[in-house]
């Protein structure tokens, strides 16, 4: 049997978010629905047919917005403003063992200069709403999360110090990065054009969460519910994007933080086919395409595995078939292709 060519679509498919939030209700869509967290420069350019730069200025959303629709998203996530962390000459801060040595004391955590959401310019929320195709709304993330903030601010290693020698310092750290967070997505949550977020922030590796359950319980989780109690007060759902291993944190991420849906999965830890079995009557499962199958494997292949999941979930609902984590620039542009094609292909 000769396997299929793919390629992007012939022409932009009209979005429903309405299929997003029925997803997220963890009910069956009136179609097959895609999720992504984001894609790359070169897809983008490629989508829009002029050079795309990643950057947070209006016209790259105006990018986002065109390659979303025409790729059959019904929706585009977005940052919403130029928020940000500070973290110096070194934008990897402490993601590297020993990095991120801005805040070592309570005098640094005094002087660092803390972000204020309500000085950001969140304008594009607004104006991004006459351009916006009727049907689709914008998913907007943050500046990274509660934990990735702290560990490059802090560190890894000097971190884990701190949570021991000085736990009082190092809660005021998260709980300053928390209240940051909160504030930026109660602005962003307030706005017509934006109909969910994705609270995005990295927990674990392959084997276990960065820190013990025990201190992400502590530390970590009673940040992310007062995100996700700010969000959902606006009536809109929140997504927990988060790679690394979960196991021992989805109880917290279900039952006490209260997130609508969960992505980021690895084969290699847990297929997502496993774990919609495991958890999808509790949770959305959105994505999951595990990243290196999608970029190791033929189109054919990928295009099949999608299917799969599709046809596997299609009555019982709660999916949304997207990457495992996003679409970087060495996944196969028809590998891609492949992979959203078995939702879209019958529209």
């Amino acid at each position: 049997m000769t396997s299929r060519t793919f390629t992007k679509p012939a022409k932009k498919l009209e979005p429903d978010f309405n299929n997003i939030l029925t997803v997220l209700k963890r009910e069956a869509p009136s179609r097959p629905t895609l999720f992504e967290f984001f894609m790359n420069a070169d897809l983008y350019s490629e989508l829009t047919g002029r050079k795309v730069v990643r950057n947070s200025s209006f016209t790259h959303l105006q990018d986002l917005v065109q390659s979303y629709h025409m790729t059959g998203y019904d929706y585009t996530t977005w940052v919403g403003s130029e928020l940000k962390f500070t973290l110096g000459d070194d934008d990897m801060g402490g993601f590297h063992a020993s990095g991120g040595t801005l805040i070592n004391s309570r005098a640094d955590f005094d002087a660092y200069p803390w972000p204020a959401p309500d000085k950001c310019d969140y304008s594009s929320l607004e104006k991004i709403k006459t351009e916006l195709p009727d049907g689709m709304k914008l998913i907007v993330q943050g500046p990274g999360g509660v934990l990735e903030n702290a560990i490059m601010l802090v560190g890894f290693e000097n971190l884990c110090y701190m949570i021991i020698d000085e736990p009082d310092l190092a809660k005021d750290v998260f709980d300053k990065i928390g209240k940051v967070l909160a504030r930026h997505y109660e602005i962003v949550a307030s706005f017509d054009t934006v109909g969910a977020c994705i609270s995005n922030d990295d927990w674990g590796f392959k084997t276990q969460s960065m820190l013990s359950p025990d201190i992400m319980k502590e530390y970590v989780v009673p940040l992310h519910k007062k995100i996700a109690e700010t969000i959902h007060a606006t009536g809109k759902p929140v997504i927990l994007h988060s790679c690394g291993n979960q196991i021992d944190m989805y109880d917290s991420i279900i039952d006490e933080i209260k997130y609508d849906g969960k992505h980021s999965y690895e084969d290699i830890i847990q297929p997502v086919e496993e774990a919609y079995e495991q958890y999808g009557g509790r949770i959305a499962i959105m994505g999951g395409m595990d990243l290196d199958f999608v970029c190791r494997s033929t189109p054919q292949e990928v295009y099949d595995r999608s299917k799969a999941m599709l046809e596997r979930t299609a009555d019982r609902g709660g999916y949304a078939l997207g990457t495992g984590n996003s679409v970087p620039e060495y996944v196969p542009f028809e590998n891609y292709y492949a992979m959203i094609t078995a939702a879209i292909e019958e529209r």
